[in-house]
């Protein structure tokens, strides 16, 4: 069973950054992806961004392409999300995850794809 407990949310104008950080109870580097998803109200959790933990690999959702990095610290079993150039949009419950299993491309970013979860953090943008 893996643990996972996100911080670094927050309020901010819009323009503006935050950077989550996730600590895994274990190496990650066993646990093979980690990432963020995000759930606004009224709407499904979505894939943000992965990282494969053993190669450093990442996928991004195309609505934060560009505007979001996603990086590790494997001596801190951390996992962390660097958010530039925040929009409204990017309001949502901030959920970090990580899974064991192979993965087929077309899942990465899929909240089936995970098995283990945190208890979010909030990311509240405004206009």
């Amino acid at each position: 069973q893996v643990q996972l407990a996100e911080s670094g949310g927050g309020s901010v104008q819009a323009g503006g950054s935050l950077r989550l950080s996730c600590v895994a109870s274990e190496f990650t580097g066993n646990i093979v992806y980690m990432g963020w998803f995000r759930q606004a109200p009224g709407k499904e959790r979505e894939g943000v961004a992965i990282i494969w933990t053993g190669g450093g690999t990442t996928w991004y959702a195309d609505s934060v392409q560009g505007r979001f990095t996603i990086s590790q610290d494997v001596a801190k079993n951390t996992v962390y999300l660097q958010m530039n150039s925040l929009k409204s949009e990017d309001t949502a419950m901030y959920y970090c995850a990580a899974d064991k299993r192979g993965k087929f491309l077309e899942t990465i970013l899929s909240r089936s794809a995970y098995l283990y979860w945190g208890q979010g953090t909030q990311v509240t943008v405004s206009s």
